[in-house]
């Protein structure tokens, strides 16, 4: 039953990675905004403020590339190994290492999927 359930694991995770990645591509990240207070009117911001935000957005964005880029590879070793793990048990034999490799991919995986959304 277990070994059946760590079989499927692999390939969610691998289909969660996909449609994250489909998903990030249509989305924005949110950012916060930047308040610098303005001599010339509350409503509008300066174009000094504008540079400073748009500043901000692209650092946040390079950013959480980054993270999602080291994420994703530690994602797709994590996946080599519990498929080694996989290939070395039989019926009889499951490791509990193999659960918590499965456990940890999955965690992984949640967390690039928040990443993508601009969540985090």
């Amino acid at each position: 039953m277990r070994l059946r359930m760590v079989r499927l694991t692999i390939p969610f995770c691998l289909c969660l990675i996909f449609c994250s990645f489909q998903t990030a591509s249509s989305q924005q990240p949110s950012v916060p905004s930047l308040n610098i207070p303005s001599a010339d009117s509350p409503d509008q911001p300066s174009a000094m403020q504008k540079d400073a935000q748009k500043e901000l957005e692209k650092k946040a964005n390079l950013q959480r590339q980054a993270d999602l880029k080291r994420d994703t590879d530690k994602l797709l070793k994590l996946s080599n190994e519990l498929k080694d793990y996989v290939d070395k048990s039989n019926e009889n034999i499951l490791s509990l290492d193999v659960i918590k490799k499965a456990e940890e991919i999955e965690k992984l995986a949640h967390n690039v999927k928040i990443k993508m959304k601009g969540e985090k």
